[in-house]
């Protein structure tokens, strides 16, 4: 069966949105304390400068972390602080920036698959690996085959390696590189076995929502999104690419001999 694979969108996209957010809200923020300058001397006649001041400082934080993005981004070393600060920036701005690019009737997935791509640009750069059994696959429900009657959420190894869906498959992966899979049901779920198993680097394959907010949620946890396939639809017999799947672990996990060899 052919599956459909959207197309990859450039990082640009993303970053020209949040850009933009970052100087609209700039702009509106410094419009709404110059109004209100005349109110705030009532006060106290130092109180504009000291509230200018404040907005002034956050600016140039917000502004200096996210051109540290784009700096990360065009291959240039970047101090985790800036990172950090540009995250914070974009978690907040992010919900302008899927607006925004509706204006531009840029469609909502396309803006989340951008934000991915930057995301596992700027993990990749950091050249992460990790022993295999700190790293996680995390893989929604909806890869099993619908009529399975095995329940896998609570104990992947209950799948009866049939081949019907492409859970045997990463279970073949687990085993090959010694590394943890778990199938979830959501957010919560996810969440707690972040908790149980707490690993230092995961493989998250999902849609685009699942995706970008399960990224922005466990932050700085490094997450490498993989976007799922679905050729029947949403959450229903969903696809990954398991060849990209396995050289993602090979970049990311430390080989065992026998792997290696």
């Amino acid at each position: 069966m052919h599956l459909e694979i959207p197309a990859r969108p450039k990082k640009r996209l993303f970053l020209a949105l949040i850009l933009a957010s970052l100087l609209l809200a700039v702009v509106s923020t410094w419009g709404l304390w110059f109004v209100s300058i005349p109110g705030l001397a009532d006060i106290s006649l130092y109180l504009p400068l000291i509230l200018g001041l404040v907005i002034g400082v956050i600016a140039l934080v917000a502004i200096g972390s996210v051109v540290g993005i784009v700096f990360a981004i065009l291959g240039f070393h970047t101090p985790r602080f800036f990172l950090g600060q540009a995250w914070s920036v974009i978690n907040l701005l992010f919900p302008m920036a899927i607006r925004m690019g509706k204006l531009f009737d840029i469609e909502k997935e396309t803006v989340e698959r951008s934000f991915i791509e930057v995301s596992n640009h700027l993990v990749r750069q950091k050249l992460v690996r990790v022993k295999p059994e700190r790293l996680l696959i995390l893989t929604p429900h909806c890869i099993q085959k619908d009529t399975c009657p095995h329940k896998i959420t609570r104990d992947v190894k209950n799948c009866k390696r049939c081949g019907q869906c492409q859970v045997d498959d990463l279970l073949k992966l687990t085993e090959r590189y010694g590394v943890n899979l778990a199938v979830v049901t959501g957010g919560t779920l996810a969440r707690n076995v972040l908790k149980t198993l707490r690993p230092q680097a995961v493989l998250a394959i999902a849609c685009e929502r699942d995706l970008t907010s399960g990224i922005q949620d466990v932050f700085p946890l490094p997450v490498i999104g993989i976007l799922n396939q679905r050729p029947f639809g949403p959450c229903c017999n969903t696809k990954v690419d398991i060849e990209r799947v396995e050289k993602l672990l090979q970049d990311m996990v430390e080989l065992r001999e026998e792997v290696a060899s």
